[in-house]
Protein backbone atom coordinates (compact mmCIF):
# COMPACT_ATOMS: atom_id res chain seq x y z
CA UNK A 1 0.00 0.00 0.00
CA UNK A 2 0.99 3.21 -0.99
CA UNK A 3 1.54 6.64 0.84
CA UNK A 4 -0.86 8.47 -0.25
CA UNK A 5 -3.91 5.81 0.19
CA UNK A 6 -2.19 5.04 3.93
CA UNK A 7 -2.42 9.04 4.35
CA UNK A 8 -6.01 8.71 3.11
CA UNK A 9 -7.07 5.76 5.92
CA UNK A 10 -5.20 8.09 8.56
CA UNK A 11 -7.28 11.24 7.70
CA UNK A 12 -10.76 8.83 7.58
CA UNK A 13 -9.46 7.69 11.04
CA UNK A 14 -8.63 11.38 11.97
CA UNK A 15 -11.94 12.55 11.06
CA UNK A 16 -13.69 9.52 12.85
CA UNK A 17 -12.02 10.94 15.92
CA UNK A 18 -12.76 14.09 15.55
CA UNK A 19 -16.92 13.15 15.81
CA UNK A 20 -16.44 12.72 19.61
CA UNK A 21 -19.09 11.99 22.61
CA UNK A 22 -19.44 12.54 26.11
CA UNK A 23 -21.84 9.72 26.95
CA UNK A 24 -19.78 7.21 25.14
CA UNK A 25 -17.65 4.62 27.50
CA UNK A 26 -14.38 3.60 26.00
CA UNK A 27 -13.21 0.44 27.07
CA UNK A 28 -13.41 -3.31 27.88
CA UNK A 29 -17.02 -3.40 26.79
CA UNK A 30 -19.16 -1.78 30.37
CA UNK A 31 -16.07 -1.40 32.01
CA UNK A 32 -14.18 2.14 31.65
CA UNK A 33 -10.49 1.12 31.71
CA UNK A 34 -9.43 -0.83 28.70
CA UNK A 35 -6.78 -2.92 28.65
CA UNK A 36 -3.24 -2.71 25.76
CA UNK A 37 -4.67 -5.62 23.71
CA UNK A 38 -6.44 -6.04 20.72
CA UNK A 39 -7.78 -9.05 18.77
CA UNK A 40 -6.75 -10.94 16.30
CA UNK A 41 -7.64 -9.51 12.50
CA UNK A 42 -10.75 -10.39 11.68
CA UNK A 43 -12.39 -11.02 14.55
CA UNK A 44 -15.51 -9.32 15.13
CA UNK A 45 -17.40 -9.13 18.67
CA UNK A 46 -21.00 -7.57 20.11
CA UNK A 47 -20.96 -6.14 23.50
CA UNK A 48 -24.13 -4.43 25.00
CA UNK A 49 -25.03 -4.17 28.43
CA UNK A 50 -28.01 -2.11 30.16
CA UNK A 51 -27.28 0.28 33.16
CA UNK A 52 -29.64 1.84 35.87
CA UNK A 53 -28.80 4.26 38.40
CA UNK A 54 -30.50 5.27 41.77
CA UNK A 55 -31.67 8.29 40.48
CA UNK A 56 -33.34 6.90 37.74
CA UNK A 57 -30.77 7.68 34.91
CA UNK A 58 -30.51 4.85 32.83
CA UNK A 59 -28.95 3.49 29.72
CA UNK A 60 -28.98 1.13 26.96
CA UNK A 61 -25.74 0.24 24.44
CA UNK A 62 -24.71 -1.51 21.52
CA UNK A 63 -21.17 -1.66 20.77
CA UNK A 64 -19.85 -3.76 17.87
CA UNK A 65 -16.43 -4.22 16.95
CA UNK A 66 -13.74 -5.96 14.06
CA UNK A 67 -10.23 -5.33 13.94
CA UNK A 68 -9.44 -4.86 10.32
CA UNK A 69 -5.43 -4.35 8.64
CA UNK A 70 -5.94 -1.59 6.69
CA UNK A 71 -2.20 -0.82 6.97
CA UNK A 72 -1.78 -2.17 10.60
CA UNK A 73 -4.41 -3.94 12.81
CA UNK A 74 -7.18 -1.39 13.85
CA UNK A 75 -9.91 -2.23 16.24
CA UNK A 76 -12.90 -0.19 14.87
CA UNK A 77 -16.22 -0.11 16.89
CA UNK A 78 -19.27 1.63 16.72
CA UNK A 79 -21.51 2.47 20.36
CA UNK A 80 -25.24 3.15 19.63
CA UNK A 81 -26.54 4.92 23.19
CA UNK A 82 -29.56 5.12 24.29
CA UNK A 83 -29.94 7.10 27.53
CA UNK A 84 -32.11 8.79 30.10
CA UNK A 85 -30.61 11.49 32.13
CA UNK A 86 -32.80 13.78 34.45
CA UNK A 87 -35.54 12.91 32.76
CA UNK A 88 -34.49 13.43 29.27
CA UNK A 89 -33.59 11.03 26.52
CA UNK A 90 -30.94 10.84 24.13
CA UNK A 91 -29.30 8.61 21.19
CA UNK A 92 -26.28 8.75 20.38
CA UNK A 93 -23.54 7.39 17.76
CA UNK A 94 -19.93 6.41 19.18
CA UNK A 95 -17.55 5.99 17.02
CA UNK A 96 -13.74 4.45 18.32
CA UNK A 97 -10.39 2.98 16.50
CA UNK A 98 -7.49 1.56 18.55
CA UNK A 99 -4.33 -0.22 17.64
CA UNK A 100 -1.60 -1.72 19.62
CA UNK A 101 2.12 -0.49 19.42
CA UNK A 102 3.73 -3.06 21.84
CA UNK A 103 1.98 -6.44 22.68
CA UNK A 104 0.89 -7.32 26.44
CA UNK A 105 3.49 -10.18 28.23
CA UNK A 106 3.54 -11.30 31.52
CA UNK A 107 6.18 -9.10 33.23
CA UNK A 108 6.22 -6.69 31.14
CA UNK A 109 3.96 -3.36 29.67
CA UNK A 110 1.78 -3.23 26.90
CA UNK A 111 1.10 -0.12 25.20
CA UNK A 112 -1.67 0.81 22.35
CA UNK A 113 -3.35 3.96 21.68
CA UNK A 114 -7.45 4.99 20.84
CA UNK A 115 -9.42 7.99 19.97
CA UNK A 116 -12.91 8.57 19.21
CA UNK A 117 -16.51 10.01 20.46
CA UNK A 118 -19.66 10.79 19.26
CA UNK A 119 -22.52 12.70 18.05
CA UNK A 120 -26.07 13.06 18.74
CA UNK A 121 -28.36 11.15 16.19
CA UNK A 122 -31.45 13.97 16.70
CA UNK A 123 -29.87 17.23 16.14
CA UNK A 124 -26.31 15.90 14.51
CA UNK A 125 -24.13 17.36 16.68
CA UNK A 126 -20.57 16.62 17.90
CA UNK A 127 -20.29 16.40 21.81
CA UNK A 128 -17.07 15.84 22.51
CA UNK A 129 -13.80 14.04 21.25
CA UNK A 130 -10.82 12.07 23.38
CA UNK A 131 -7.93 10.22 22.57
CA UNK A 132 -6.35 7.84 25.16
CA UNK A 133 -3.09 5.87 25.87
CA UNK A 134 -3.70 2.37 27.77
CA UNK A 135 -0.86 0.29 29.25
CA UNK A 136 -1.00 -3.58 30.57
CA UNK A 137 1.24 -5.32 32.96
CA UNK A 138 0.73 -8.73 33.41
CA UNK A 139 1.72 -10.02 36.88
CA UNK A 140 0.72 -13.49 35.62
CA UNK A 141 -1.30 -15.46 32.71
CA UNK A 142 -4.19 -15.15 35.27
CA UNK A 143 -3.48 -10.85 36.45
CA UNK A 144 -3.50 -8.09 35.07
CA UNK A 145 -2.93 -4.02 35.81
CA UNK A 146 -4.76 -1.88 33.15
CA UNK A 147 -3.43 2.36 33.52
CA UNK A 148 -5.36 4.83 31.23
CA UNK A 149 -4.08 8.97 30.42
CA UNK A 150 -5.96 10.52 28.29
CA UNK A 151 -7.87 13.53 26.86
CA UNK A 152 -11.41 14.43 26.67
CA UNK A 153 -12.95 17.96 24.91
CA UNK A 154 -16.20 18.60 26.34
CA UNK A 155 -17.71 20.35 22.93
CA UNK A 156 -21.03 21.22 25.16
CA UNK A 157 -19.36 23.58 27.24
CA UNK A 158 -16.04 23.56 25.70
CA UNK A 159 -13.76 22.33 28.13
CA UNK A 160 -10.62 20.41 27.85
CA UNK A 161 -10.21 17.74 30.78
CA UNK A 162 -7.26 15.00 31.68
CA UNK A 163 -8.38 12.11 31.99
CA UNK A 164 -6.93 9.10 34.08
CA UNK A 165 -7.68 5.67 35.46
CA UNK A 166 -6.48 2.06 36.78
CA UNK A 167 -7.74 -0.86 36.85
CA UNK A 168 -7.10 -4.84 38.05
CA UNK A 169 -8.54 -7.64 36.60
CA UNK A 170 -8.07 -11.64 38.08
CA UNK A 171 -9.36 -14.26 36.63
CA UNK A 172 -9.71 -16.67 39.68
CA UNK A 173 -11.30 -19.46 37.70
CA UNK A 174 -11.90 -20.76 34.39
CA UNK A 175 -14.71 -19.46 33.55
CA UNK A 176 -14.72 -16.25 36.17
CA UNK A 177 -13.05 -12.66 36.15
CA UNK A 178 -13.22 -10.36 38.57
CA UNK A 179 -12.41 -6.45 37.90
CA UNK A 180 -12.36 -3.35 40.00
CA UNK A 181 -11.36 -0.11 38.54
CA UNK A 182 -11.46 3.72 39.26
CA UNK A 183 -11.04 6.33 36.57
CA UNK A 184 -12.50 10.05 35.88
CA UNK A 185 -11.34 13.54 34.35
CA UNK A 186 -9.32 16.24 36.14
CA UNK A 187 -10.37 20.15 35.25
CA UNK A 188 -12.33 23.27 36.23
CA UNK A 189 -16.40 21.88 36.78
CA UNK A 190 -19.51 23.93 38.22
CA UNK A 191 -20.39 20.36 39.16
CA UNK A 192 -18.78 18.95 41.78
CA UNK A 193 -19.26 14.78 41.06
CA UNK A 194 -18.21 15.70 37.09
CA UNK A 195 -14.79 15.63 38.20
CA UNK A 196 -14.70 13.50 41.62
CA UNK A 197 -13.21 9.48 40.76
CA UNK A 198 -15.32 7.25 39.54
CA UNK A 199 -15.89 3.43 40.97
CA UNK A 200 -16.62 0.17 38.75
CA UNK A 201 -16.07 -3.34 40.64
CA UNK A 202 -17.78 -6.70 38.86
CA UNK A 203 -17.56 -10.40 37.56
CA UNK A 204 -17.42 -11.54 34.62
CA UNK A 205 -18.34 -15.15 33.76
CA UNK A 206 -17.26 -16.76 30.63
CA UNK A 207 -18.13 -20.39 29.97
CA UNK A 208 -16.42 -20.53 26.80
CA UNK A 209 -14.93 -18.40 23.52
CA UNK A 210 -17.84 -17.24 22.28
CA UNK A 211 -19.85 -16.19 25.28
CA UNK A 212 -19.56 -13.58 28.44
CA UNK A 213 -22.01 -11.90 30.96
CA UNK A 214 -21.01 -9.74 33.15
CA UNK A 215 -22.72 -7.91 36.58
CA UNK A 216 -21.04 -4.28 37.57
CA UNK A 217 -21.74 -2.32 40.58
CA UNK A 218 -20.76 1.45 40.28
CA UNK A 219 -20.37 4.42 41.73
CA UNK A 220 -20.65 8.25 39.92
CA UNK A 221 -20.14 6.51 36.65
CA UNK A 222 -21.37 9.19 34.66
CA UNK A 223 -20.31 12.30 36.94
CA UNK A 224 -24.10 12.44 38.91
CA UNK A 225 -23.11 11.10 42.56
CA UNK A 226 -25.12 7.84 42.26
CA UNK A 227 -25.27 4.02 42.73
CA UNK A 228 -25.13 2.12 39.17
CA UNK A 229 -26.37 -1.48 38.38
CA UNK A 230 -24.99 -3.14 35.43
CA UNK A 231 -25.59 -6.19 33.16
CA UNK A 232 -23.81 -6.90 30.22
CA UNK A 233 -23.05 -9.70 27.54
CA UNK A 234 -19.96 -9.83 24.86
CA UNK A 235 -20.65 -12.43 21.52
CA UNK A 236 -17.40 -13.00 20.22
CA UNK A 237 -16.91 -14.08 16.54
CA UNK A 238 -13.43 -15.11 16.33
CA UNK A 239 -11.50 -15.71 13.18
CA UNK A 240 -12.48 -19.67 12.00
CA UNK A 241 -9.90 -22.04 12.73
CA UNK A 242 -7.92 -19.39 14.86
CA UNK A 243 -5.92 -20.23 18.10
CA UNK A 244 -8.54 -19.13 21.19
CA UNK A 245 -7.53 -16.01 22.08
CA UNK A 246 -6.64 -16.60 26.05
CA UNK A 247 -4.35 -18.97 24.68
CA UNK A 248 -2.40 -16.55 21.95
CA UNK A 249 -2.17 -13.35 25.10
CA UNK A 250 -2.68 -14.97 28.54
CA UNK A 251 -5.87 -16.05 29.99
CA UNK A 252 -7.08 -12.88 30.33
Amino acid sequence: MGWPERTGIIAAIAALVALAAHDARAANGAYAVDAADISEVGSCKVESWMSAATNTDFSAVANPSCVVDPFRPIELSLQTIRARSDGDWSTTIAPKAKTNFIPTGVGRWGLSAYGGGSFDVATGEALSAFAVIPATFRLSETMRINVNGGWLWDRTVDRHYLTYGIGFDWKFTDTLQWTIEAYGQAGASEVASVVQPRLQTGVRYRPNEIFSVDVIYGRNIGGENANWITIGTTIRFPVHGSEPEHRRTGHL
